[in-house]
């Protein structure tokens, strides 16, 4: 690894709306300022524009709860036609309890891409218009591709894309962000067979790099700024074919469920 990295915001981003293309976006906005992206660079974009661009978005006027949507906002006394949008995004409801002291209860859900989160990812901050829902793409792994691929031709180089969303964590407050969605880099880096400083060998160490650089882009990511890209440079990596569902563990390993 690099004795050191840059890692930037890109400002001046437009609002994205359905049909965007937000790696048009990217390219213009970096030809405006006269710059442009280098070998290896490593872009994290937040969930969010990809699902506006594509249209990833429900309106809480269009949505008519069902029954189980009805009964289960009791529990967590969240509106029920975005208990319903939940619902419609999830494989299974894994927890949902009121919560003292709060006004709304929680509800975690697996999504259907595989991750465990509260809402099954269904958010409302920086949605830009009343009542609207944003929930993530369909395929943000495909996202991620067409973007780096866009960006590659353009300048060509060969650059990496994580595609972030805010999660908790089991047994620990607070949020940090997580990659949802990867292109060209490895999302996770198994280390077995390798040794530490000491000499001693490896076998279970396999960092989660594409969930490192998520993580690492909150710092500048901040919600009130609107700055949904972050710029990595100086990092050492291979391309490579991967997915963000490397991450996620498989169920015959839940040791809780």
């Amino acid at each position: 690894m690099p004795e050191a990295i840059e890692m930037f915001r890109l400002e001046g981003l437009p609002d994205f709306a359905p049909g965007d293309d937000v790696a048009d976006a990217i390219i213009t906005l970096l030809d405006e300022q006269k710059k442009a992206l280098q070998q290896g660079d490593i872009l994290v974009i937040a969930h969010k524009v990809i699902s506006k661009s594509e249209g990833a978005i429900r309106f809480l006027q269009d949505v008519e709860p069902g029954p189980d949507a009805i009964e289960l906002a009791r529990t967590v006394n969240k509106d029920p036609r975005k208990v319903q949008v939940v619902l419609d995004q999830s494989n299974r409801i894994v927890r949902a309890v009121s919560h003292a002291g709060h006004k709304e209860g929680v509800l975690i859900a697996e999504h259907k891409l595989g991750h465990v989160c509260a809402n099954a990812a269904v958010d409302e901050s920086n949605a830009d218009q009343e009542g609207m829902l944003i929930t993530l793409p369909d395929d943000p792994d495909s996202s991620a591709r067409q973007i780096a691929d866009k960006l590659n031709q353009h300048y060509g180089i060969t650059t990496g894309v994580v595609i972030s969303d805010t999660f908790g964590r089991p047994w620990r407050l607070g949020q940090t962000n997580v990659a949802i969605g990867v292109a060209s880099i490895p999302a996770l880096m198994v280390m077995e067979g390798e040794t530490d400083a000491y000499g001693r060998p490896l076998t279970v160490t396999a960092p989660a790099f594409a969930d490192e650089l998520a993580g690492a882009s909150g710092l500048l990511m901040e919600k009130s700024a609107a700055t949904p890209v972050i710029i990595f440079r100086g990092l050492h990596w291979t391309p490579c074919d991967s997915s963000s569902r490397d991450l996620i563990r498989s169920a015959k390993e839940d040791l809780f469920r």
